[in-house]
């Protein structure tokens, strides 16, 4: 039986679309695994969560947050949050049967965990061509022909598993250090997907990073993408990382994501592209910032983020 989500975003009383609905994510609190103990706790996350004025956030790697869904559900209400997405990891281009297996237990463990706790969408990250720790290839970096179809037809399988079973739309997040990350190849992707169950979450630092423009996809592409995580690069440390070929765990400890409005793209030029939609848009701030320096750090950051933002642009709302 498919499982609907319980909170969808409205439109407004006179019938104009909602504003951008401005959330957060376990990344903006240093937090990339299930468990690990430079991670912030996840109930200081949340707590911190509410305190810094969100009222939206991402589930992010699953196990980081209770997975059980009661159990979840009480503790975003004790603190007024709302899920807007989960989170998987794929790897659609691979052959290997077992790998695939394992990709999709994990898509149906996170997309019924979201689906009962009210999400409406799942990020969709895919795997990357170099190990993170070692900087070695585990393949190549570009992928043939045939690596492409069957990295469309994953994901185009993906989301309709996840529209029919579980009532989610399939948000692809192009990365650092995948094989989605240009704006090249972000455009093939779309190119060679279905557009009924394959749309963007638009990830403006990793597209920055990537050299995509944010801006040219949103007006080129503008019926793809239905997400957005907001972030911006410092573009003097991008130009060490692509200088020395730093991969994305050594870009990310040099401080290539910085706090808004230091870095690239400009956001408030975004926020502008998307209220011309006329459509509402979950927006989430992150801040890759694995593994924090404090755990007092991500607090103040988060607060000041969301006052920018929703300093940008004249419909952005917290709500």
């Amino acid at each position: 039986m498919t499982v609907k989500p319980t909170h969808t975003p409205s439109a407004a009383q006179d019938g104009t679309a909602s504003p951008l609905l401005v959330g957060t994510a376990p990344d903006s609190w240093g937090v990339w695994f299930a468990e690990d103990p430079l991670q912030t706790p996840w109930h200081r996350f949340l707590d911190e969560v509410a305190e810094a004025g969100y009222h939206y956030v991402e589930l992010g790697p699953y196990g980081y947050l209770p997975t059980d869904a009661a159990r979840l559900r009480d503790e975003l209400a004790a603190r007024d949050l709302q899920v807007s997405a989960g989170t998987v990891f794929t790897g659609f281009h691979r052959t290997d049967a077992e790998e695939r297996e394992a990709v999709w237990r994990q898509v149906h463990e996170v997309a019924e965990l979201t689906a009962a706790v009210g999400g409406q969408h799942i990020v969709v990250i895919p795997a990357m061509w170099r190990d993170d720790v070692t900087g070695e290839a585990v393949e190549e970096e570009h992928l043939g022909p045939q690596q492409w179809e069957s990295l469309f037809a994953g994901h185009n399988e993906l989301g309709r598993v996840l529209q029919e079973e579980y009532g989610l739309r399939q948000q692809f997040h192009s990365h650092a250090d995948s094989h989605v990350c240009s704006q090249d190849q972000i455009t093939r992707f779309l190119e060679g997907t279905d557009p009924q169950f394959v749309t963007l979450c638009l990830d403006t630092g990793h597209a920055e990073y990537g050299g995509a423009s944010s801006a040219e996809i949103l007006t080129q592409h503008p019926e793809r993408v239905e997400y957005l995580h907001l972030k911006q690069v410092d573009p003097a440390v991008l130009e060490t990382v692509r200088r020395e070929s730093m991969t994305w765990a050594e870009a990310n400890r040099a401080g290539v994501m910085v706090e808004p409005p230091a870095g690239l793209p400009d956001l408030s030029e975004i926020v502008e592209e998307l209220e011309k939609l006329g459509r509402s848009f979950f927006s989430i701030v992150e801040q890759d910032m694995y593994p924090v320096s404090s755990f007092d750090a991500p607090l103040p950051i988060a607060a000041r983020t969301r006052r920018y933002l929703c300093g940008c642009g004249s419909r952005t709302r917290i709500r």
